[in-house]
Order: C-alpha cells, then structure tokens, then sequence
C-alpha cells in the first residue's frame, strides 16, 4: 500500500503536470489567436485583390464579333522583318 509520502509525491507531480498543462494551453490560445487574426487579414486582402481584378476585367474592352481572340497575333504582329544580312 502506498505511504503518505508516495501520495504525497503523486499529487506534487500531479500539480506540476496540470500547471504545465494550464501553461500550455495559454500558449496554444494565445497562437490560435494570431493564427485567427492573420487568417482574417489574409481573407481580406484577398478579397481586396479579387475586386481590384474584378474592376480591371471590367475596363477591358469587349469581344465584338470578327475580334481577334487572344493568343491570335495580329497582323501586326505576325509579319516578320525581312533579313538584311547585317547586323542593326
């Protein structure tokens, strides 16, 4: 059977363990919050550049019909300098 020094012990172990515990819980509240607060931010500043590119899709002109798609040069574009054989 235990003695009263053992469970004396126990219990002091028992109390350590537990202000541990309560010390480490703060820590992970306090990280949690932070975590919060940046995730928050984070959201917002998305949305924030979500309606900036919003606004400048609106401003882009257009597609008419018989307008150039993208990714299809113009002729512009696609004629190309005839070679002079020198250098520029």
């Amino acid at each position: 059977m235990a003695t009263l020094d053992d469970l004396a012990q126990r219990i002091d172990r028992l109390l350590m363990r537990h202000a541990e515990a309560m010390r480490t819980q703060a820590l992970l509240e306090q990280e949690l919050a932070a975590v919060t607060l940046e995730r928050d931010s984070l959201k917002s500043r998305l949305q924030a550049a979500r309606s900036r590119i919003e606004a400048l899709l609106d401003r882009l002109p257009a597609d008419g019909p018989g307008a150039d798609g993208p990714g299809q040069p113009t002729a512009e574009v696609a004629t190309e300098r005839p070679a002079t054989g020198g250098t520029p």
